[in-house]
């Protein structure tokens, strides 16, 4: 029989247990480095006094040393090691980890970035920006180097030094380690700003002892503790149902719990009750094609619906405001920053889901329309949030050509401007404002007016990482791009069952034999969507000799007529008679003038040395507006 108790704990009191051993961890707990991202994210959460969820603990036998083997917290001091603990921690290793690493040790966080990389991080609070309510208290938790420095221009450049104590009260930064013992830095920072005649300074360090330092020292965490005679078989089921990998604490998890507490179930929504799918799987499997297990839904996040649910409902608690004559000054905000997610109603989301999973559904449908039916081939991730709150709002609209002619031309732009890689939230705001005004006969929005492209980026384009790259070949295929062997266009069946690819059009081996420069050779312009048994015929010779094989045939090819071949090239915006030449440089600037011009041509954009200027973008009546209810009757 397995029993339990939960009592609240003071997050001091367990950091401190933490350090002194009586608080350690099973040694089938893997270990574990969290990134700087999520540990800054488990900072502002403590510091907004937000739950960051339970801890399970179980209870130790008296002069029981050897039912688990254990260590102490990392970290610890190595004689915390030494002593039998009180508890073992069963679930909330990460979060203790980072808390007593960041807040209560005096020594440097041995952390990772985002993408991987082993780092050495000191953190600090922004006293300033903690205090603002126009902040996201993440943005205010800041990460420095071992040396106490931030640093541009690959390294070489110091924008900030908090070497010494003097350093750190002129930035207004407080070093997170002494969040539970900040008197002397306090009367550091007082002393430094009298001498300075600011004494007034002191009262801003008051507001935010009052308003962040004490949510800190005041802070409890529930803790589940499992009693000393749970069976060991117990305790690896309990661990391995609280346990799925280091999960990082994310809004979504914030906002379950405070659902819960109302008595929703937003978890069964998302994967699902085990009835019927969630929402998860149903986006993640729409429109998936040929032998794909997933569709081009394929990574959208639990977060990334409650964004556009925000963008709609705070969009809605604008207009509302508007029009109860608030003056502007006061207008609430649109966002779709993680503090909106939190401030979410849960009856918002009741109101908004359905038709916010539509949106994502119409958002795959115009991705495919688009030429992109594989998450690898989507340039943004981030621009399904507002294309998925747009589509939302307007619903069936959306099937009017017209329409779908200026949503193609504001995603264009988002990609080819590449405007959606950082800082998306303010330009998410813009788009829910902006786009369904446009398309109601308003102004050009935001992202429209900012998406232009520079006439020089296809020479410097090699990664297929970069959003325009994945542009650039969508628009190939838009085009009709034809597959050199078979003359088929890659629609769907030709896209997956031939395993399409990006591939050079003049082969590396050729290029490299030539002494073309790589940073040429290896750019947009000399690449194309190929397939794999096409891109097997083309071989590294020259160009002149695989369209002659492929014109002759192959033992498993018949011969390909040159006005067949001449129009599959065509299609790939390939001057036939320059390719056949070997003329790589007349090729060059020819394809790239012809990439311009698609590329003028999506975004309405004029671009230097593309062939023609954009057409003039088609407008349709207003009649026809009116019909689809894009534009309001008049009065």
């Amino acid at each position: 029989m397995t029993s339990f108790k939960t009592n609240p704990i003071g997050l001091e009191e367990l950091l401190r247990d933490c350090a002194v051993g009586k608080v350690q961890l099973p040694d089938f707990q893997r270990s574990w480095v969290w990134d700087e991202d999520r540990i800054k994210s488990l900072i502002a959460s403590i510091s907004q006094a937000f739950p960051i969820g339970a801890l399970m603990t179980l209870e130790m036998k008296a002069g029981a040393a050897n039912t688990f083997a254990r260590r102490p917290i990392q970290g610890s001091p190595r004689e915390a090691g030494d002593r039998m603990p009180d508890q073992l921690l069963l679930d909330g290793q990460q979060r203790m980890t980072s808390l007593y690493q960041t807040c209560m040790r005096k020594e440097v966080v041995e952390t990772i970035t985002p993408r991987q990389k082993m780092v050495k991080r000191w953190f600090y609070i922004d006293i300033r920006d903690s205090l603002r309510d126009d902040v996201d208290r993440e943005e205010a938790i800041v990460g420095v180097n071992e040396d106490k420095t931030i640093r541009t221009n690959f390294n070489r450049e110091v924008v900030l030094d908090l070497s010494t104590p003097e350093a750190e009260y002129e930035s207004l930064l407080f070093p997170l380690n002494q969040v539970f013992d900040w008197d002397a830095w306090q009367d550091g920072f007082g002393d430094h700003w009298i001498a300075k005649g600011q004494p007034q300074m002191r009262e801003l360090f008051k507001t935010f002892k009052n308003q962040v330092l004490q949510n800190f020292k005041a802070y409890r965490v529930p803790v589940i503790s499992l009693d000393q005679e749970t069976s060991h078989e117990a305790v690896c089921l309990v661990f391995e149902k609280v346990n799925t990998g280091g999960k990082p604490l994310d809004a979504f998890e914030l906002v379950t719990a405070m659902y819960a507490a109302q008595g929703y179930r937003l978890r069964d929504d998302w994967f699902g009750d085990g009835k019927k799918p969630g929402l998860q799987e149903r986006l993640q499997t729409f429109g998936r094609v040929a032998e794909q297990r997933y569709g081009v839904l394929e990574k959208v996040a639990s977060t990334d619906v409650l964004q556009a649910i925000a963008l709609i409902h705070s969009k809605k608690v604008r207009q509302d405001a508007v029009a109860k004559g608030m003056p502007e000054s006061e207008l609430p905000a649109v966002r779709a920053t993680r503090q909106s997610l939190l401030d979410l109603p849960l009856e918002a989301y009741k109101a908004y889901k359905d038709s916010v999973e539509r949106g994502f559904v119409t958002a795959a449908k115009f991705l495919h329309q688009h030429n992109i039916f594989r998450v690898l081939d989507l340039p943004y991730q981030t621009q399904i949030v507002p294309l998925a709150a747009v589509l939302a709002e307007i619903g069936e609209k959306w099937e009017h050509a017209a329409v779908k002619a200026r949503l193609a031309r504001w995603y264009w732009c988002g990609i080819f401007g590449e405007l959606y890689g950082s800082a998306v939230e303010s330009r998410f705001a813009k788009d829910i404002m902006e786009v369904p005004e446009w398309l109601n006969g308003g102004p050009e929005p935001t992202t429209v007016k900012d998406g232009v492209f520079r006439a020089d980026r296809l020479r410097t384009m090699r990664s297929r990482l970069s959003a325009a790259y994945k542009g650039i070949h969508a628009l190939l295929l838009e085009e009709g791009a034809k597959d050199f062997r078979s003359g088929q266009a890659y629609g769907h069946t030709v896209f997956f069952d031939e395993y399409v690819d990006i591939h050079h059009i003049f082969p590396e081996a050729w290029c490299k034999a030539k002494g073309i420069d790589v940073r040429v050779y290896d750019t947009v312009i000399n690449k194309t969507p190929l397939s794999y048994r096409t891109n097997r015929i083309l071989g590294g010779e020259a160009p002149s000799k695989y369209i002659g094989r492929l014109q002759a045939g192959t033992p498993g090819t018949p011969p390909i007529g040159a006005d067949v071949i001449d129009g599959c090239l065509h299609s790939h915006c390939i001057d036939p008679a320059l390719l056949r030449a070997d003329d790589f440089d007349g090729f060059y600037a020819d394809r790239e003038r012809r990439l311009l011009k698609l590329v003028s041509q999506a975004t309405g954009h004029p671009i230097a040395g593309a062939d023609v200027a954009p057409a003039e973008e088609e407008e349709a009546p207003a009649d026809v507006l009116r019909d689809t209810g894009i534009v309001a009757a008049a009065d």
